[in-house]
């Protein structure tokens, strides 16, 4: 954003400086020694070049008032050209009559260079003067125009204000987004397969995935592919990641191209059409790779965010999917998907608790061994042991009892699924739908998105809300 505030202010910031070298030409037009004129020409135009400048530095003062990702996204481009600006008057102030006195230390009086100059082989000179001949001309020409409009008022100003209005009719297809989009060159996409699938799977799943980018994308226009497959090991790199990763079944694949590339969105649009043909038990999504993307997503894995929140848990899994069916015939939507999984494998016990007293168990003794037989007893009661022979610890595991007995003789089990994780909004579970756009800007398909949430609104009693 600060190059791009410098790209604003470049035109304005030439401003002072010509300003500066046209009044101290003008000066020395007027008969003036050089010194005298370069002082009469700065003192001249000090104060409404100042009052100028300040006038375009208020414009950006509230930029700075912003709250959010706007200011962070916004107030340094503000910065740049407040600074600049300020920076642009001051070397205006001081630079530049100081090289103007060395510059045109040889200056002659205006009167009849130009005359002079027409006999001149310098090809700089000759450049000048082919420019001002025809600046003059177009200077002329616009002059003449300008009079005759100014003779017919009112004819100017009916053809003006029908141009007006013939310019609305662009209305219906100019398109809403918060920022242009940017081809960095590199491509993130996520993949999800069966919930539960063991993460050797996921990597050699991936793997064919991988394989088959290479072939679908040149060889040649492809500088290095990183995949990141499962959890991290520690919850703060999980807390720092924005892919939407939720178990060994997700993989992340980071695809880098070389410089002279063909255009990414090109190649998205491929790999998007052709991926789930060929991996039909996969969920692709293309996530956003340049930081302005992930900055104006507020850190989410997609633009269009729904959330479902209400205290009937299947009630909000049963209109997540109904509203998912939806959303995937807006025009222009792609990469639909619900965030939480819901297709765990479980296997349930039910504990009867009435043989477990006749055996000497409770119902928290069976919750034990069953989590220190299957995770150990880390989670319950961690117990270390230090090799004192190489100082190493050991997590030793431990029974809840000494008593033994046979699971099945206390519980009756069965298999089932359930929800992979839970997101919380307040207290409440959230179910999250995610969703991008192609080809279409983004403000089109959230009006369509939030027709479809305001129609399914009326006939639910959960929470729905929306942000893209």
């Amino acid at each position: 954003m600060t190059l791009g505030g410098l790209a604003l202010a470049v035109g304005i910031l030439v401003d002072d400086a010509t300003v500066a070298i046209e009044n101290i030409s003008q000066n020395l037009e007027q008969g003036k020694e050089l010194e005298q004129a370069i002082l009469d020409g700065t003192q001249q135009i000090a104060v409404p070049t100042l009052v100028s400048t300040l006038s375009i530095c208020i414009v950006f003062i509230p930029m700075f008032l912003l709250a959010g990702v706007a200011h962070y996204l916004l107030v340094p481009l503000a910065e740049a050209v407040v600074f600049a600006m300020l920076a642009s008057y001051f070397f205006s102030r001081t630079l530049i009559p100081t090289l103007a006195k060395y510059l045109l230390r040889h200056h002659e009086h205006m009167g009849g260079d130009v005359e002079s100059m027409k006999g001149s082989r310098n090809p700089f000179v000759r450049i000048h003067l082919a420019f001002e001949r025809h600046f003059e001309a177009v200077h002329k020409r616009y002059r003449g125009f300008l009079e005759a409009q100014l003779d017919r008022p009112g004819r100017f100003a009916s053809l003006f204000l029908m141009c007006c209005l013939l310019s609305l009719a662009l209305a219906p297809f100019l398109g809403r987004d918060f920022f242009p989009s940017v081809d960095s060159g590199v491509i993130a996409l996520h993949l999800r397969t069966k919930t539960g699938t063991r993460i050797e799977e996921t990597a050699a799943l991936t793997d064919r995935v991988d394989q088959r980018i290479r072939e679908l994308i040149p060889r040649g226009e492809i500088h290095s592919i990183i995949d990141n497959m499962g959890l991290p090991v520690s919850g703060i790199n999980l807390s720092y990641n924005n892919t939407g990763t939720v178990s060994t079944a997700d993989a992340d694949v980071l695809i880098t191209l070389s410089e002279n590339h063909k255009p990414t969105d090109d190649y998205i649009r491929e790999l998007r059409k052709r991926l789930p043909q060929e991996f039909p038990d996969v969920t692709f999504s293309f996530l956003p790779a340049d930081i302005t993307s992930q900055i104006l997503n507020f850190g989410l894995p997609a633009p269009i965010d729904i959330a479902i929140t209400g205290r009937d848990v299947r009630g909000n899994r049963a209109l997540a999917n109904h509203l998912l069916e939806k959303i995937r015939r807006v025009p222009g939507l792609v990469d639909a998907r619900i965030q939480q999984p819901s297709d765990l494998p479980a296997i349930n016990v039910e504990v009867d608790r009435t043989k477990a007293l006749q055996a000497g168990f409770t119902q928290r003794d069976v919750a034990n061994n069953l989590l220190i037989t299957l995770s150990g007893s880390q989670q319950t009661t961690p117990t270390f042991w230090l090799n004192p022979v190489n100082g190493v610890s050991h997590n030793v595991i431990t029974s809840a009892s000494g008593k033994a007995d046979i699971l099945g003789a206390l519980a009756s089990l069965s298999r089932g699924s359930r929800d992979a994780v839970v997101y919380h909004y307040n207290p409440q579970t959230t179910i999250n739908l995610y969703a991008t756009t192609e080809r279409c800007n983004l403000g089109a398909v959230s009006d369509d998105v939030q027709r479809i949430i305001d129609h399914l609104a009326c006939d639910a009693s959960n929470g729905m809300r929306g942000r893209s």
